[in-house]
This record gives structure tokens, C-alpha cells and sequence, in this order.
């Protein structure tokens, strides 16, 4: 092997041993300041909800996530053990995620509300405007390239926060939705809840189709940041 070869190929590892180490340090950062948050919603007082849950739900996945999924609060199963979407409309998001090829691991899971609405009835307004505040954090943070809302109070939020204005969720779900923020280029999708596979099983097929939209938009962020 020449000499020229081999200085390409060391400074070809040093270049990923650099970006890794950069990664890493990133991450270690988005964890402290997810931490950060995650005491401040636990202490929370803002509106009643804090009084009648089990436990507050801030959301699990990577932090260094490209797609983040936004739900609109926990439900009876998440208020128990502490994490979003582990109830029946859980195991449906997980069969979604498993039809693009993707993992729990490989996003990041939250949603609008932080503590279970009593008899999962919906969101007040005021409980919205207390507790968004800490979902503004976590996409900071997080910093996204997609954003997939799941259901109509994270889809009203989302688009409100971005200057958007929404449509019925029946008429845009699926469609790719582009903003500029600061941190770069954001791909926003709405998608139904799905809970909504539950109660109807024709919605399934609905579901699933939209989601296909994922793995393209992953493809074209993966092909930019090789290319960047």
C-alpha cells in the first residue's frame, strides 16, 4: 500500500473518530438537559393534572433522534408506568414502526400533555398552554429533522407554533409539511392517532400507508449529512 493511500485512509478514521467524538459529547449534553427538564415537569404545579397522576410522562426514545412523534397525553397504562404510548395504541405505533423498519430506540416518543387526563377525557386549553412549554424544550433540544404529529392536538399545536394553519387532519394526514427554523430544515407530517386503529380497523390500512412517507424522508437526511 503507498504512503499516500495509507495518510488517506488515517485521516479518513480520524474524520469519523472526530464526528463520533462529537456525537458522543452531544449526547452527553442532551441528557443532562433533558434531565434538567424532566425534574422541572415532575415538580410541576401548573394546573390540576399533577394532582391526580401516578406519575409524569415526559417521553423516551434517542435524543439524537431525526423523527420525533408527538401524541396528545397519557393514557391509563402510561400514567402507570411512566412512558408514552405503552397501552393498546402503543403496540399499534409499535407495529408502525416496525413496518418502516424502525425501532423505539431509533426515535423519540413524547407528548402534549406531560400527566393523564382524568378518565382520558381531552386536553383543556389552559393544560395545554401550562405544559407546552416543556414540549418546546424537548424539540430544542432534540432538535428533529421530522416532526410526526399523532392526532389533532398535536397537530393543531405543531402547526400554531410554526405559523402554520391546520386543515382537518382528514385532508392533509400523510403529506410532508416543510418549515425553516433555526435549527435548519423541518419536515412536518400528520398523522392519525393510533388509537384510532383501535376503535376502527379500517383505519389501519389508512395508518400504515402514511406511514411509508418515514423512510424516504430518513433516506434523504441520511444522504445529507453524508454528503455535509
Amino acid at each position: 500500500m503507498g504512503l499516500a493511500k495509507k495518510a488517506e485512509e488515517a485521516a479518513v478514521e480520524e474524520a469519523e473518530g472526530a464526528k463520533e467524538a462529537k456525537e458522543a459529547r452531544e449526547e452527553r449534553e442532551r441528557e443532562e438537559r433533558m434531565r434538567r427538564l424532566e425534574e422541572r415537569v415532575k415538580a410541576c404545579r401548573k394546573c390540576e393534572l399533577w394532582s391526580l397522576r401516578r406519575n409524569a410522562v415526559v417521553g423516551e426514545g434517542s435524543l439524537l433522534a431525526d423523527v420525533m412523534f408527538i401524541g396528545e397525553a397519557p393514557g391509563y397504562y402510561e400514567d402507570l408506568k411512566g412512558r408514552p404510548f405503552v397501552g393498546k395504541a402503543g403496540k399499534v405505533l409499535d407495529e408502525l414502526l416496525a413496518s418502516v423498519h424502525l425501532e423505539r430506540k431509533d426515535v423519540y416518543i413524547c407528548n402534549v400533555l406531560k400527566c393523564r387526563p382524568p378518565k382520558n377525557r381531552d386536553p383543556k386549553p389552559e393544560e395545554i398552554e401550562s405544559c407546552t412549554p416543556f414540549l418546546d424544550e424537548q424539540i430544542e433540544i432534540i432538535q428533529p429533522k421530522v416532526i410526526a404529529t399523532l392526532g389533532n392536538y398535536s397537530l393543531q399545536y405543531i402547526f400554531s407554533k410554526f405559523n402554520m394553519k391546520a386543515e382537518k387532519i382528514s385532508k392533509i394526514h400523510g403529506r410532508i409539511f416543510t418549515v425553516e427554523t433555526l435549527n435548519g430544515t423541518l419536515k412536518i407530517i400528520p398523522l392519525y392517532h393510533p388509537a384510532v386503529a383501535i376503535y376502527n380497523s379500517a383505519m389501519r390500512e389508512v395508518l400504515f400507508e402514511d406511514f411509508k412517507v418515514l423512510p424516504k424522508l430518513l433516506s434523504e437526511q441520511h444522504n445529507k449529512r453524508e454528503r455535509g
